[in-house]
Parts: C-alpha cells; structure tokens; sequence
C-alpha cells in the first residue's frame, strides 16, 4: 500500500515536473523601445499572467532600426506589435499580416506646433513645414493632408515635409513649424525641453477623424491555420489583457515594472509613470476585441490618400476574431 502510495506520489510529482518544463514558448515583437507603451506586456510576464497561462513569452524590444514585419517574416517572432496603416501596406505587398487583437482603443498621435507660427486650425497647415515619422508612421498623416487638399510636396499650396527623427528637436530648433508627436511620449519631450503648454498647439488625429488603430496584435496567416498556435495565441491575448487591466488598476507599479526591464537604462521613472497613465487612457475600455467599424475606418482614411493611397484595395483577411473568440 505504502509502495502504491509512494508510486503515485512520484508520478504525480514527475507529471507536475513536466507539465512545468512544458510551458509553450511565444516570441513577441514591439514596434519600439521598452517603455509604458507596452506595459500590458511586461505586466502580464512579471505578475506570472503568462506563467498562468502555460506560456513562456519572450518579449523583443523594438527600435529604430527594428521593422517587426520584417521581423515575423524572417521567423523571428509569433506575433508584433506594429499599427494598423502599417500592417495593411506591409499585406498589400505579400506578406499576410493578420491583426488577432486590438489592446488600443483610440490613437494618441497628434501634431504639436509653436503657437507663435499662427497655427490655430488644421487649414493654416498651408506653407507650414510639418515634421512626420517615417518607417509606417506617415501613413495616416500623408491620408489627413490628402483629406485637408494639401500637397506634400513643399509647394505654396501644400506642406513642406521635414523627414523627422525619433525625437523633438526640429521644433525645440524652430526646423519645423509643427512635428509629430504621441500623446504619451514626445508631447512630454517638448514639455521637459522648457516650452510650456499654453505655448504650444496641438492637434489629435482622434479629434481631426483621421485617426488610424494603433498598437495591434499581428500574426501570419500561417498561425491561424494551426489550431494549436490559435489555442496558444487564445491564452496570450487573454493573459495580456490581464496584464493590460493590471497596469490601469496600478499605473505606477506597471511603470516600475517596466523600468525593471528597461535593459538600456535610458528611461526615467517620471516619464514612464506619465507614459503609462497616458497609454491607460488609450486602452481603457478594451477587451482585445477589434472593433471592425474602427478598422473600415482606416481602411477608407488610407484608400484617401491621393494620387500615391497607402493601400489601392480593400483588404480581405487583414483580421480576425478566431483568436479573441477562443480568448473568451
């Protein structure tokens, strides 16, 4: 009896063992550096939500240098965080990049302009020079100044477009006239450089309608054909949901946590606790479910964009429910 008891024991303790080496591995990608954008993520490995979830997920900082489809495409990650205009493009151009979920409701892009240049309307763009990201992030503005009859193409009827880096100073130098900027980062940047608000005018895509989603989750095409990965992907988007409703319930423990795993030390813990109250707002409210209305929305603002459209066609397949239905 004391032998059966033992053998039991010992299988249960060799099953218990196994079951712990045999956690699923899942590689993510983000579209830029460690920092409170992504603080979902971070949260959910170190409160062991994915640990919970029998994952072991290795999250790969992003950067300037750092495309994420071309991450994916080369087997380096399961799934990236990239924005919609982004992966739509990326799709159009062969590589199936399917959105699985949406953790961000609303965008926080926006141009900041001096309010000394007279900026006080998006119409007074015109003969301005306007900083924008490039690498995927122009998509929406290039469709907003399609939408505004503004050419790109530094003409006294258009824009002049300053190719601006992942920083603030064109406007800190009085290069730019406006430049681009998120709501959660380089709007702070500017604040910090010792230009007050009530010098500065800002203009959210959100408000101007021509705001595209953001911070989606993407996968191949591939990994919805294996209802395996779908499983597993299942449990990764509901454990980062989790972890995206713990950093809303506690903003500045989500932003220490992810200062912990900022291995560059070049973040702050006044900026990452900003941040990170900053992104709540972005991500309050959602479920991982996309909301196909927001999609079509983006769809239509990047079919806009003039004589060089960001997408020529509507997308079939660019996104799913399977994988949030299986999270449920």
């Amino acid at each position: 009896m004391k032998k059966t008891i033992a053998l039991t024991m010992g299988l249960a303790m060799t099953l218990m063992a196994g079951s712990a080496l045999a956690a699923d591995k899942l590689t993510l990608q983000l579209k830029w550096v460690t920092q409170g954008q992504f603080a979902g993520y971070y949260v959910a490995k170190d409160k062991g939500f994915y640990k919970e979830a029998n994952l072991d997920v290795e999250i790969k900082p992003g950067g300037p240098d750092v495309a994420p489809p071309q991450v994916i495409a080369g087997g380096g990650a399961d799934v990236v965080v990239d924005w919609m205009p982004s992966a739509l493009a990326t799709r159009e151009k062969g590589l199936p990049l399917v959105n699985i979920a949406q953790p961000f409701k609303r965008s926080g892009m926006m141009l900041t302009c001096r309010k000394e240049t007279g900026i006080t309307k998006p119409q007074d763009f015109k003969g301005k020079t306007l900083g924008v990201w490039f690498g995927g992030n122009e998509y929406p503005f290039l469709s907003w100044m399609n939408h505004l009859g503004l050419k790109t193409d530094g003409g006294p009827n258009g824009v002049t477009v300053l190719k601006q880096g992942f920083n603030v100073d064109p406007l800190i130098q009085k290069q730019a006239d406006c430049i681009s900027t998120m709501t959660y980062n380089e709007y702070w940047q500017v604040i910090d450089a010792g230009i007050p608000a009530d010098q500065l005018v800002t203009f959210k895509y959100e408000d101007e309608k021509v705001a595209t989603l953001e911070d989606g989750l993407y996968v191949l095409q591939k990994s919805l054909d294996d209802p395996k990965m779908v499983e597993k992907l299942a449990r990764f988007v509901k454990a980062s949901m989790k972890g995206w409703d713990y950093a809303r319930q506690h903003p500045d423990e989500a932003a220490n946590i992810v200062l912990e795993n900022d291995a560059s030390g070049a973040q702050t813990e006044k900026h990452q606790k900003r941040m990170v109250a900053e992104i709540n707002k972005l991500t309050e409210g959602s479920t991982g479910v996309l909301d196909v209305a927001a999609a079509e929305r983006t769809v239509d603002t990047l079919l806009g964009g003039g004589s060089d459209p960001v997408i020529t066609k509507k997308p079939e397949g660019a996104w799913t429910t399977k994988v949030t239905d299986a999270a449920k």
